[in-house]
């Protein structure tokens, strides 16, 4: 039976990444609480677990006691002596549990307590994992749509993970099976059920992985991207810059005949991506992320407030429909935009 155990938890380990001492440690404490159930809640007990020679050992132990009161943990001196001359007073005298006790023992200790171990290392193994790919991209395979809302439920490497509406695109139509890029924005505390996983396509962190993938100077580190704003699904506005003078980043990030940028376009469908060159003078920093309206002066006004002044026949396409350019620049930018023609 111990070498079936032993056996048990390198296969555990192996399969499901469970660490054996992990649960050479819950299968102890599954032993202890049922050695109390068995024997009484004021039972003590040693128990012995060696991997090594694949042995597994259950003692009671009890104190030498003047007098006795409790005979569950406690045993007289004269009865102590009949076990061992050496016995005195607050000396601990063991008893190897026998075999029909033991396998008793086992099977109340090995079926809930363990199942329950083996599900929360799993679900500790889960948390570490997605942790592992917070703000960042994985791949998923849609395993379930739901008809009335949307939702998609996804197959990852790690689990199942549910992909709400309301955080895909707009433009996005997935079947079962098909496979999708997501971003994991969160990775929150681990329930009864597993860590709760925020996935999102709409996030802003979404267009920033998909550029630094598919973009090989923002992956050694020549273009940089100083930062994105987005309304998923019609408009981003990506600011990007070289460390090296003979590398021009909007090139770079759009490559030949469009290739990069067309490759991320793709996976956002009819979003558009504005891909401006970032400035550290904040009036330049901003005239550029306007764009595509031409700016004619940029003021600083206060310590987060700008005035920008734009041709007449530029002040709609500098606002945008519904103000979205001037909020894009403005989330870019960090400044309060005001623009006047």
């Amino acid at each position: 039976m111990n070498a079936k155990l032993f056996d048990a938890l390198a296969e555990l380990e192996s399969a499901k990444g469970i660490p054996a001492d992990y649960m050479l440690e819950k299968i102890e404490g599954a032993l202890q609480k049922a050695i109390e159930r068995e024997v009484g809640p004021t039972a003590r007990s040693r128990i012995v677990l060696d991997p090594v020679k694949r042995d597994m050992k259950v003692y009671l132990q009890r104190e030498v006691v003047e007098t006795v009161t409790d005979p569950i943990c406690e045993i007289s001196l004269e009865d102590a002596k009949t076990k061992s001359k050496r016995h005195k007073i607050g000396s601990i005298v063991e008893e190897k549990v026998s075999p029909d006790t033991f396998r008793r023992l086992s099977a109340t200790a090995g079926k809930q307590i363990i199942i329950q171990a083996v599900r929360e290392a799993e679900r500790n193994n889960m948390a570490r994992a997605y942790e592992d790919k917070k703000e960042d991209l994985i791949t998923a395979t849609v395993f379930k749509v739901d008809d009335m809302t949307g939702d998609l439920t996804l197959e990852t490497q790690n689990g199942m993970v549910r992909l709400p509406r309301n955080l895909q695109l707009p433009t996005d139509d997935f079947k079962v099976g098909d496979r999708l890029k997501v971003y994991v924005s969160e990775v929150r505390s681990v329930d009864t059920r597993g860590p709760i996983v925020d996935l999102s396509r709409t996030h802003p962190g979404f267009v920033k992985r998909l550029f630094e993938m598919e973009i090989p100077e923002i992956q050694d580190g020549t273009v940089v991207i100083a930062g994105v704003s987005r309304e998923a699904g019609s408009r981003s506005k990506i600011a990007v810059y070289s460390t090296d003078p003979n590398v021009d980043p909007i090139g770079a990030c759009i490559g030949n005949r469009g290739m990069r940028i067309n490759a991320i376009l793709e996976e956002l469908g009819n979003e558009k991506i504005d891909i401006i060159r970032y400035s550290e003078d904040p009036a330049e920093y901003i005239r550029e992320a306007l764009s595509p309206a031409e700016v004619l002066g940029v003021v600083i006004d206060g310590e987060r407030s700008a005035r920008v002044t734009v041709a007449p026949n530029q002040l709609s396409l500098a606002i945008g429909r519904e103000g979205q350019n001037a909020k894009l620049a403005a989330r870019l930018t960090g400044y309060k935009i005001d623009i006047k023609a």
